[in-house]
């Protein structure tokens, strides 16, 4: 006699994707569970992620549609433009001395988007309670804190191992558990990449003067230097710098920080004042080689990992959970196997190139802005302010970060499953 699944699919890893990808499948009619090493309350705690993500318009769309949408509209920072600049002085987005900007304005394809802006700045730790309190009004099962010690499939079922013995039986197993996924590896799917020999400074800061809902982002040699508004004229800072600095950085004494924060940031919203802990974060690319195997299927920073200078690595994720939530719901009504190959090459396939190219152009944007070669600066300079006055060329930029080009799973619509 065969053993019952214990759910339909188990998701390894609770963060804000696997959450995710619980509520979309549980949405559309399917059992998963949701398993984390870390318990979900400690997961909520200022200390525990300080950063804050860049969402595109149709990944809140995909929330909306799961029924998260509302809890975190109150918490979310419309992005109205975003203004980029290249130079080797300090005063990000002030425009002194800068000979090349690019500006994205929402209003040139509010049309297109139906008024969405360009983006949402959402914090993280805001995420997480929202995605929380809707995994528990959905009342689906979480094993936190847990951890996976094997995980094989044998036949129509993969089986998991808990650390103290329990088993699990479900005919997907889906890996959400990070860059360093167990999931992956037990899986045997090597991933490719390299570190960038760069780390993340980031805090979030508060500014004398309203930001406007703009978003900075200003290339230094040593790496980008974002300020990402937030809610209450706040910003997400992200300063790239090599790891050395990058962690004197966020040793430094508070005094000295801003100090250091204010010449660095310049003068165009006032001074400016660090406000909770500072976090420093590697860089750096990974790329898994396959995006499932037999009963197994990767998501998120699993499946890949890429700097964060086009803000895009979250959105990677959830443009995932909406295709496969999509192929599995659509298979299940269908009454195919969920976890067979013929189905999982259905979600591999509709990802599998888009992680790719955007993989590849953001480990080439950073290679091409993160120096101070004079040839490169004069060729990226040049690109900028040619992009800057093509406005064909600026609205499908637009569209493109905002997620709304190409084959659009129906999350990303805004369309229930």
């Amino acid at each position: 006699m065969i053993a019952k699944p214990d759910a339909d699919v188990v998701i390894v890893g609770g963060g804000m994707v696997g959450a995710t990808l619980a509520l979309a499948l549980h949405s559309g009619g399917l059992n998963p569970l949701l398993i984390d090493r870390e318990p979900m309350d400690a997961q909520l705690a200022p200390a525990f992620d300080g950063r804050a993500s860049a969402i595109a318009f149709s990944s809140f769309r995909q929330w909306r549609a799961i029924g998260v949408g509302a809890a975190l509209e109150p918490l979310a920072q419309r992005i109205e433009q975003i203004l980029v600049t290249d130079g080797r002085s300090p005063g990000a987005g002030s425009g002194a001395g800068l000979p090349s900007f690019l500006r994205f304005d929402a209003a040139e394809i509010a049309e297109r988007s139906e008024g969405e802006p360009l983006g949402y700045m959402l914090e993280n730790r805001h995420t997480r309670a929202a995605l929380g309190a809707a995994l528990h009004a959905a009342k689906i099962p979480v094993l936190a804190p847990a951890r996976v010690t094997a995980l094989s499939v044998e036949g129509p079922a993969a089986h998991l191992i808990l650390e103290g013995g329990r088993t699990l039986r479900a005919p997907l197993v889906i890996g959400a558990d990070g860059k360093g996924s167990f999931v992956r590896r037990a899986a045997g799917i090597n991933a490719i990449g390299w570190p960038y020999k760069q780390s993340g400074v980031v805090a979030t800061v508060a500014m004398e003067r309203p930001h406007g809902g703009v978003a900075h982002e200003h290339f230094l040699p040593t790496g980008p230097f974002a300020i990402l508004p937030l809610t209450g004229d706040r910003a997400s800072l992200v300063w790239t710098e090599s790891p050395g600095p990058a962690e004197a950085l966020a040793a430094a004494a508070p005094e000295l920080f801003e100090a250091h924060l204010n010449r660095r940031f310049g003068e165009f919203l006032g001074a400016v004042r660090c406000e909770g802990p500072r976090f420093v974060y590697p860089l750096g690319l990974s790329l898994a080689e396959r995006m499932t195997t037999a009963r197994i299927a990767l998501i998120g920073d699993a499946a890949h990992s890429i700097h964060p200078i086009a803000g895009q690595g979250l959105n990677m994720g959830l443009k995932d959970i909406a295709a496969l939530a999509e192929v599995l719901v659509d298979a299940a009504r269908l009454g195919e196997d969920i976890g067979s190959p013929l189905v999982l090459e259905r979600y591999a396939r509709w990802r599998r190139f888009d992680n790719v190219m955007l993989a590849a152009a953001t480990d080439a944007f950073t290679r091409l802005f993160s120096n101070d070669s004079s040839g490169l600066r004069l060729l990226r300079g040049a690109g900028i302010a040619v992009v800057n006055r093509i406005g064909p060329a600026r609205r499908f930029f637009m569209q493109e970060a905002g997620g709304a080009t190409g084959d659009l799973p129906r999350l990303l619509m805004g369309e229930a499953l």
